[in-house]
């Protein structure tokens, strides 16, 4: 229990420009002081100096340790404060409509004195790097999927003999032919208006695709570098892998591979009524985390004898087939929380 170990738990309610703090006495949770700090280096010195003014043994529960919380954290973490993270208190029954940072901060406090189980922040250094990489990513393979889009809207309404030298290309050979395009001079705005803009819409296209490949080696590069033997598994590539070390973050971060499949939304989930026993797909947790286990069984499913035929072996004894995937997921979750629990993870 958090009573029996500290003497004061500080929630800390983090905002951009401003961290309010309430320092709570863990014997009978009375509220000692509540402080309003700047989120920076000085303002993180003084809270530090403030916790320290309360005793030897005190534990800082914070917000959003990955967004505005994360330099608060990572400064106590690096003075060998002892940090858990708290997830927003839930506004429930007649203290719903009670909101101030102060409260919100006591609040923090008071459920990591209560919480069974304490949750320790998301690592950063390589792994930080890998999760930058992935959200700029991300938003390249978007930037690149609506550009072909747009491109194949514009096609649909372009003049006769554009549409029918454009209209139904595959999408290299269609960005191939609109860069290809000369503006014409002297044309009718319609025709002009359609070439520069399919010209443009394709050099958008282009450019966000480079930067995605680009950003895959470099995932790649960070991911052999902190767990080659993650990419040496069979369906394991260099998004999946990041994605994977992104979640998983650091040895101890999960009390046991239960609980990373968990938070990979993986685990059985009872639906079971009357004579009909089965279990259903789990929608809750990190979906990024639940989409690279679904694209790595997805490869493994087209060519890995065993992953076939298990797949076919619970279709036989009347399961569907993303029942079997579900199963399979939940397996795969398993054999990589014992595979980096297990390896000298370089970070």
């Amino acid at each position: 229990m958090v009573a029996d170990s500290f003497d004061v738990v500080i929630g800390v309610d983090t905002h951009r420009d401003s961290h309010a703090l309430a320092l709570v006495r863990c014997r009978d949770g009375a509220l000692l002081q509540e402080q309003v700090l700047a989120a920076n280096r000085s303002g993180y010195r003084s809270a530090l100096d403030l916790g320290r003014s309360l005793g030897e043994r005190r534990l800082w529960a914070l917000e959003g340790t990955g967004s505005y919380g994360a330099g608060l954290a990572r400064y106590l973490q690096g003075k060998g404060e002892r940090v858990v993270e708290v997830e927003r208190p839930a506004r429930e029954g007649s203290q719903s409509r009670l909101k101030s940072d102060a409260l919100d901060a006591l609040r923090a406090a008071r459920s990591a004195l209560a919480a069974p189980v304490l949750a320790s922040p998301r690592r950063a250094g390589r792994r930080e790097a890998l999760r930058v990489l992935l959200a700029v990513r991300e938003g390249a393979v978007s930037t690149r999927r609506n550009g072909l889009n747009q491109l194949r809207a514009l096609v649909v309404s372009a003049p006769q003999d554009l549409r029918e030298r454009l209209h139904g290309l595959p999408a290299p050979a269609l960005l191939r032919a609109c860069l290809s395009l000369r503006l014409p001079r002297g044309a009718e705005p319609e025709r002009y208006g359609t070439v520069l803009g399919l010209r443009l819409c394709a050099r958008r296209v282009e450019r966000a695709s480079r930067e995605a490949a680009e950003l895959k080696r470099e995932l790649g590069r960070l991911a052999l570098e902190l767990a080659p033997k993650l990419l040496e598994l069979d369906g394991v590539g260099p998004i999946s892998a990041a994605q994977v070390l992104v979640s998983w973050s650091h040895r101890g971060r999960f009390r046991h591979e239960a609980a990373f499949a968990r938070l990979a939304g993986a685990p059985p989930i009872p639906a079971s009524s009357g004579r009909t026993v089965r279990h259903r797909l789990d929608r809750g947790g990190d979906r990024r985390l639940n989409r690279a286990l679904h694209t790595i069984v997805l490869s493994r499913r087209r060519r890995d004898p065993a992953t076939i035929g298990y797949i076919a072996r619970r279709v036989s004894e009347g399961k569907s087939e993303r029942d079997a995937v579900r199963c399979l997921k939940r397996y795969l979750a398993r054999r990589l929380f014992r595979l980096l629990e297990a390896m000298p993870i370089a970070a």
